[in-house]
């Protein structure tokens, strides 16, 4: 077996990433590397760090973000493992990275990659890839642990961090994700305000994780609730359970007050965006309709906007509901 075909296995386990390390143990030497680089057969992720594919290395700061057109989840943990590697062993994802790496949503994605490294090791003054915002951050045992290869912050100590530096609607985005997928739980929320106590953000930090509820399923389902509890028309139900009068489920609406018999719904594109998903809700808000529910729907664009979702909340409770108590929800 050729050198570069013992990297493209190598490559194939780290998410299509070699170090300068591997590839001179597989028998390549720096002049070669070069080469390949030079050629465009290879790629530069980051100092040390390279792409046997050279279309996997796009040094552009927007191309493997989460969101663009051209979004792989495998080039861009390569990316991840790169910039982490590239920093030397201490080094780990931090914030917006390791909740991406954990798979907790409420933060917007960027190309950026957030990583510490030890607070008592040095930065280095060499800007290794461009993406890297390097930090330096304390941990303790048990800060630390492995997400498919990569050194990352846990998620009980990622979602204090994020909590402690983003404002109140993505905080508790994060918060209601993590609990909601499992990755943080009520009890481990409740020991935050010491985890927090006497660093900048706790007072903030706190009262978000008083707010935290983990039956949201989406961060738009959390800031759509947000909005209400703002607005004044804090829902009395999440996930509320519709039945007819047999038992059988007629639908599980994202936020609900009974005694107007009225729910509203979080439209994503993703879990909406297709035409079968767009036709099982139309079919779903007939059956609610028919059994005496009125259904409101909203977008992350009416999240944006403060008073349109309590206002149209509002304009619905001061409507008398249909009566039809022949319907129950619990």
């Amino acid at each position: 077996m050729t050198p570069l075909e013992i990297l493209q296995r190598v490559a194939a386990q780290q998410d299509g990433m070699v170090t300068t390390s591997q590839a001179l143990a597989a028998g390549l030497t720096r002049g070669q590397i070069r080469q390949l680089c030079r050629s465009g057969r290879w790629g530069r992720l980051a100092r040390g760090c390279f792409a046997p594919v050279g279309a996997a290395a796009d040094s552009g700061h927007d191309r493997f973000a989460p969101g663009s057109a051209a979004f792989d989840p495998v080039r861009r943990r390569g990316l991840i493992r790169a910039a982490v590697t590239s920093l030397g062993t201490g080094a780990f994802a931090v914030l917006d990275t390791a909740l991406e790496l954990h798979g907790i949503a409420g933060l917007r994605r960027t190309s950026a990659i957030h990583v510490s490294v030890p607070a008592d090791q040095p930065r280095s003054q060499r800007r290794g890839d461009p993406r890297a915002v390097v930090h330096q951050l304390t941990t303790v045992p048990g800060d630390i642990v492995d997400v498919a290869g990569i050194r990352a912050t846990s998620p009980l100590r990622t979602v204090v961090d994020v909590a402690l530096r983003e404002d109140r609607y993505p905080a508790v985005c994060v918060l209601e994700s993590a609990l909601n997928r499992g990755f943080v739980t009520v009890e481990q929320l409740a020991a935050v305000p010491a985890l927090v106590r006497g660093r900048r953000g706790a007072v903030a930090a706190r009262s978000y994780v008083r707010e935290a509820d983990g039956r949201a399923q989406s961060p738009l389902e959390t800031r759509s609730r947000l909005r209400c509890v703002d607005g004044g028309v804090s829902p009395d139900a999440l996930q509320l359970v519709v039945r007819d009068q047999d038992g059988h489920l007629i639908a599980v609406g994202d936020l609900g007050w009974r005694s107007a018999r009225l729910i509203a719904e979080a439209d994503g594109e993703g879990p909406h965006g297709t035409p079968e998903a767009l036709f099982a809700d139309r079919r779903r808000q007939n059956r609610l309709v028919n059994a005496g529910w009125r259904v409101l729907r909203f977008t992350w664009a009416d999240t944006l906007r403060p008073d349109y979702i309590p206002w149209s909340v509002r304009e619905a409770l001061t409507t008398p509901p249909p009566r039809r108590a022949s319907t129950q929800g619990w």
